[in-house]
């Protein structure tokens, strides 16, 4: 932007920096150049005298910020950073070229310097773009979105801030390249370089390099009272975590792969009973199956400190079962074995896996614990159980059917298996969900199946949750669903989808959005990869009128797997609500390639269809449902009415569904869409149907 010299300033004997401002943007560099010098801020450079071609600051005896430093000296330095950007996004200021060599450190004291890239957040989105849409900054330091020439805010501050100590504390840079283009291809597609730091710093600089905006830290001030805890030293940083990989499946015929991902899941089950062992999800452990990625990678992703990876081999009635549990800062292996065993011994194999990580991890494990030890099932139950579950992931008419079928073989072979029965009751509560089943048919049955599972196991949560599902969405008895939920979270750990149903089922359809919200936070932080979680915290965003924020959750579940269906359809009601009738078009469309067995689907397209103006195409496949009795036909032809614009018509759909039990109504009235039927003179009927308090209406 210009040149800098020395110079004394004779009015008060000091030797102040000359920084000459050159082209034709200089006048507004001169602008932002004095909003930044009203902050006075102890660790920004300060700027004494601003003309239209010209800056005077204080000179600084420093030394550019490098690293590798210790995390007691980085630390500190990124704290003083951290402030001085709160201060300035507090301002509505951007830096925009946040690098090491733009930080000076005098006697331990950084100086934040050039915010000759700086903008100002307030005002139009162009105010937040490059000039003339070229792209300015520092590759290796700017944010995914800047790279792209994107509209920004305070959150690529933030990703710049971490990769900038990433730096300092590794002494390498997070994304690596030869070139400015290969630089910038690894910034918008490759995970950082693994950080070798503690596992709660590695966590914090992580979460800052995240590729989506809404994935990262939202402001700086929670990025600085985060590094704040980690310095006062935080019980967490010595928590261990751990990933369970899916086992790879060596056995000849390639056709056990159901059984090595159940020999995973069980033993993810076994150490999530542990105190002080984090443990992620299933789904967000195995969303790296069948890639061949680092395991470091693998584990600065999830953000845990420890990965267990292993194979089965199975054979007639004998299994091979090898595992590995490896510390993620260096690749190397804490423990290793093979277990050569006939087939009906895998539940002991299970627990000395579980039991041997527990002896590796024993030092930052809370108390030393041994798993808790589940009834043991008939190995046909077991087998077939596994099965169930595998097919209850692939959200399909076809596979759904093959799930309920599996379960009730698990419970055929074994009456006394209680997590058959709760799988059982599970997939009868999905079906009616996606309107593959009638409220009226499946509910009774979700009831039913979790009364067995809980008449074998008492305090089994899985089970509780779903008498809690039942009771709000079938039986609209909403403090008996409070207490049946209060008992599903009570026993630690909470399984991150009884979480993630509390929060949705109760919660959210309470109206206690910013609760609802923090269990959804919580679910996410367990299963950092599940596309169905980041949907959820998605449409809890919305709902609580964090619109942008919500819509990057639902783009950030469509990134993990853009054949899930969910999205669509919410980011097609978001968009008829604005009158972007192309987009919403563009996006029921979507939904109904993927979905169109599901009446709801079909009125968000028909519905999508009039707002475009294509009235013979939305007619077309609006008729069949119009004279359907098919399960979730009101609610779908409710929500056709609703974004149409004509409330009556909907309230009269939305009458019908309620009175059929559709478990999913609420969360389609209680919706950004639903807000125009709330607001009309039909909700206190529709309200009091729903046995609702006023909080929710």
């Amino acid at each position: 932007m210009g040149d800098v010299w020395k110079a004394r300033d004779t009015r008060l004997d000091r030797i102040v920096a000359i920084k000459q401002l050159k082209g034709e943007h200089s006048a507004r560099f001169a602008q932002e150049a004095r909003a930044i010098a009203a902050l006075n801020h102890p660790h920004i450079c300060t700027l004494y005298d601003i003309g239209p071609d010209y800056l005077v600051m204080e000179h600084i005896d420093g030394a550019p910020l490098r690293g590798p430093l210790p995390a007691e000296v980085a630390v500190p330095l990124a704290i003083q950073i951290a402030g001085a950007l709160v201060a300035a996004h507090q301002k509505g200021i951007l830096h925009r070229d946040l690098k090491p060599a733009n930080v000076l450190v005098v006697d331990g004291s950084a100086k934040l310097l050039d915010f000759g890239l700086a903008k100002t957040i307030a005002g139009s989105a162009d105010m937040t773009q490059t000039i003339e849409g070229t792209v300015s900054g520092t590759v290796a330091y700017m944010s995914p979105e800047q790279a792209q020439g994107r509209p920004l805010d305070e959150r690529s501050d933030i990703f710049s801030f971490g990769a900038v100590l990433h730096e300092v504390i590794s002494g390498d840079r997070a994304f690596a390249g030869t070139s400015s283009a290969e630089v910038v291809s690894a910034v918008l597609r490759d995970e950082p370089r693994p950080l070798q730091a503690s596992e709660a710093l590695a966590r914090i600089v992580t979460r800052c390099l995240r590729k989506l905006p809404a994935d990262r830290f939202q402001r700086m001030v929670d990025v600085k009272a985060a590094l704040e805890q980690f310095a006062i030293g935080s019980p967490a940083d010595a928590r261990a975590s751990i990933a369970v990989l899916p086992f790879a499946d060596m056995s000849p015929g390639k056709d056990n792969e159901y059984f090595s991902d159940g020999l995973a899941e069980e033993i993810i089950n076994a150490l999530a009973q542990m105190p002080g062992l984090r443990v992620i999800a299933r789904t967000s452990a195995f969303a790296f199956k069948g890639q061949n990625t680092d395991i470091r990678g693998i584990a600065a992703a999830l953000g845990v400190s420890h990965v267990l990876e292993g194979s089965v081999r199975k054979a007639g009635d004998r299994i091979r079962v090898t595992a590995q549990l490896i510390q993620a800062a260096d690749g190397s292996h804490l423990w290793s074995q093979r277990y050569d065993r006939e087939l009906a011994d895998v539940f002991e194999v299970q627990d000395d896996i579980a039991t041997a990580i527990a002896g590796a991890l024993e030092a930052k494990l809370a108390a030393r614990t041994a798993p808790r030890r589940q009834p043991t099932p008939s190995m046909p139950a077991y087998e077939a159980y596994l099965k169930g579950r595998h097919y209850q992931w692939k959200i399909t008419p076809e596979s759904l059917g093959r799930s309920q079928k599996y379960f009730e073989d698990a419970i055929a072979a074994d009456p006394g298996f209680a997590l058959a029965h709760s799988g059982l009751g599970m997939s009868f509560f999905m079906q009616a969900m996606f309107n593959l089943m009638s409220g009226q048919d499946a509910m009774p049955r979700v009831r039913d199946c979790a009364q067995r599972a809980l008449a074998l196991d008492a305090s089994l949560p899985q089970a509780h949750c779903m008498l809690g599902i039942v009771a709000g969405l079938y039986d609209y008895d909403w403090r008996e669903a409070e207490r049946r939920f209060a008992i599903a979270m009570s026993r630690d750990p909470v399984p991150p989808a009884v979480r993630s149903c509390y929060g949705v089922f109760y919660l959210m359809y309470m109206g206690r959005f910013r609760a609802a919200i923090g269990e959804l936070d919580l679910a996410l932080h367990d299963d950092p990869l599940s596309v169905e979680q980041r949907y959820l915290l998605g449409v809890a965003l919305l709902q609580a009128g964090r619109i942008d924020e919500g819509i990057a959750r639902l783009h950030g579940a469509l990134e993990l797997d853009d054949a899930f269906m969910p999205p669509y359809v919410v980011l097609a009601f978001m968009a008829t609500r604005e009158a972007r009738f192309a987009d919403a078009l563009a996006h029921a469309e979507r939904a109904y390639a993927l979905g169109s067995f599901d009446p709801v689907v079909v009125g968000v397209l028909a519905a999508a269809l009039v707002n475009a103006g294509h009235h013979g195409r939305a007619q077309h496949i609006l008729a069949p449902l119009e004279e359907s009795s098919a399960p979730g036909t009101s609610l779908g032809l409710g929500i056709f009415h609703l974004l149409c614009g004509d409330v009556e018509r909907a309230a009269d759909s939305m009458t019908r569904a309620i009175e059929e039990r559709y478990p999913g109504i609420l969360f389609f009235l209680n919706s950004q869409t639903g807000a125009a039927l709330r607001a009309s003179a039909r909700w206190p009927k529709l309200r009091q149907m729903l046995n609702l308090p006023d909080v929710a209406g």
